[in-house]
């Protein structure tokens, strides 16, 4: 049985700050408050959380409806990024 102080996981645990920078550079989808996702390589981001991506690809409902060679997101629009496969993309 564990401690108190010894947490159930066993992955390894990373800060958000962390998780972010282990992702730059590789594909991820980035979901917005409005529903519509956006998949692409992750370029930069900063403190706002404003992304920059490359390769873009825009879903709405699931189907591919545009595709970007470089977007800008603003990150108030961002509900959540995720880092993907390349090849589930």
């Amino acid at each position: 049985m564990a401690d108190a102080g010894t947490p159930m996981t066993t992955g390894v645990s990373k800060t958000p700050a962390e998780f972010l920078k282990a992702i730059k550079g590789k594909a991820v989808l980035v979901k917005l408050n409005s529903g519509v996702d956006y998949r692409g390589i992750l370029a930069c981001l900063d403190g706002y959380m404003n992304i920059a991506m490359e390769q873009t690809e825009e879903y709405v409902n699931g189907q591919l409806k545009n595709k970007y060679g470089d977007a800008f997101i603003r990150g108030n629009n961002v509900l959540y990024i995720s880092a993907i496969n390349k090849s589930a993309s």
